[in-house]
């Protein structure tokens, strides 16, 4: 109700297989125009995985900016992805991207003092990329 009284409308719920949820529920939803979408059988952790992406973009990226329209949170959206998967370090990845492996340690001392790092700023220096010069 607070959506529609906002001018927006929802369009899918995404909700586990849990028995809580009765039939009916999914009948009154289905007659306001709400398709429910069901998570994978057997997959128990599918739901903690959206639940921790989702709170990491909202943390690092929805927190910080203002979104003007649909078109500029799709952006965004897209951008932070990209971010999320080939740049962010991830601790159960050891501190590798989902796309990316981590590169070699510099053991060398004379490389690690002469260490040149760029920062390379996305979506208007809400996030970070980091690398070293070549």
């Amino acid at each position: 109700m607070d959506l529609e009284d906002a001018g927006c409308r929802a369009c899918y719920l995404i909700r586990d297989r849990d028995v809580k949820f009765p039939a009916l529920m999914g009948e009154i939803l289905s007659e306001a125009g709400i398709e429910t979408v069901l998570t994978g059988i057997r997959m128990p952790r599918m739901s903690a995985v959206m639940e921790q992406w989702v709170q990491s973009c909202r943390r690092e990226l929805l927190d910080r900016c203002l979104i003007w329209n649909e078109r500029h949170l799709r952006h965004a959206l897209r951008e932070y992805e990209l971010f999320y998967n080939r740049h962010r370090a991830h601790q159960a990845l050891n501190q590798a991207a989902p796309l990316r492996t981590v590169p070699d340690p510099i053991t060398d001392p004379e490389r690690i003092t002469d260490l040149n790092i760029r920062r390379r700023d996305r979506l208007g220096g809400v996030l970070h990329e980091y690398s070293h010069a070549a």
